[in-house]
């Protein structure tokens, strides 16, 4: 067995251990479920109806719920390996610190993003003798690439914390200060930046864009809407000024640059870290 592979079973056996597999497949479950008897209503919100409207409503929900749980899952990986003592007696095996590293960022990759894998092949084939919609399949995959690569982003940036982080305590605070900016106060900065400046437009979708998570909703609506109505006035410009598939590419690049750069800091502080506590 090689070393990655044993850490690997390692870190999978205590992402199973702490329920961290049950709690992300039940929350995604119990999500899917509400949005699966909400979407197959007769009634259309927003013109969207059928199994893609269950697509999206879940794509839009994941993205809130996930930059959370990602978070939580990863922010004091690193840390607690290191006060608890693990990371002790990981130097003193002949392995090499990346090994253990790339190991922990594949079995949270695993953890979070093999539910909903699984959910979305579900919906696949109750959809195929339910309500059979053209282009669902694809519309599903775009959605499941983006919300990827926003699990990705946030497993860099919550390693990124943990291994820059003196303890535990800050390590959750540093977490919840990234989610609350980027879930709720992205939002109402921007709008007060609005109102108290005048921006071309340019420089208002580049500063929304930053956000992953918005960046990553405006790619899955224009994945359902290539029109991107639902966004009014704001979605005829970009409609017109990215088109549906540069918006999708933005959606999914920018995440995994993001995550992908976070990563690497997080690797190279553990390398280059007092591992002893």
């Amino acid at each position: 067995m090689t070393p990655f592979i044993a850490f690997l079973r390692l870190e999978l056996s205590d992402a199973l251990r702490s329920r961290w597999v049950a709690f992300a497949s039940t929350l995604y479950l119990g999500l899917a479920a509400a949005f699966v008897w909400l979407g197959l209503r007769e009634s259309t919100v927003l013109g969207f109806t059928g199994l893609s409207r269950v697509l999206l409503n879940l794509a839009n929900a994941v993205l809130v719920i996930f930059p959370l749980v990602v978070l939580v899952g990863t922010h004091a990986a690193i840390v607690r390996a290191r006060t608890s003592g693990f990371c002790e007696l990981m130097l003193a095996q002949p392995v090499k610190r990346s090994t253990w590293f790339l190991a922990l960022l594949t079995s949270r990759l695993l953890v979070l993003v093999g539910p909903l894998v699984v959910l979305l092949v579900g919906c696949f084939v109750a959809a195929a003798f339910v309500e059979p919609e053209p282009g669902l399949v694809l519309i599903g995959f775009k959605s499941l690439a983006v919300c990827a690569s926003l699990v990705f982003a946030f497993v860099g940036l919550g390693l990124f914390i943990s291994a820059h982080a003196k303890n535990t305590e800050r390590a959750m605070v540093w977490a919840m200060l990234l989610f609350v900016v980027t879930a709720a106060l992205h939002d109402v900065l921007l709008i007060t930046v609005l109102l108290r400046t005048s921006l071309p437009p340019q420089v208002v979708f580049a500063l929304s864009a930053l956000n992953p998570s918005e960046a990553a909703r405006v790619g899955i609506l224009a994945s359902v809407d290539p029109e991107l109505s639902v966004l009014g006035p704001v979605g005829f410009w970009l409609a017109n000024a990215l088109g549906p598939s540069l918006a999708l590419v933005l959606a999914i690049a920018w995440p995994a640059l993001l995550g992908s750069v976070a990563t690497w800091r997080a690797l190279r502080r553990s390398q280059s870290m007092d591992l002893i506590a």
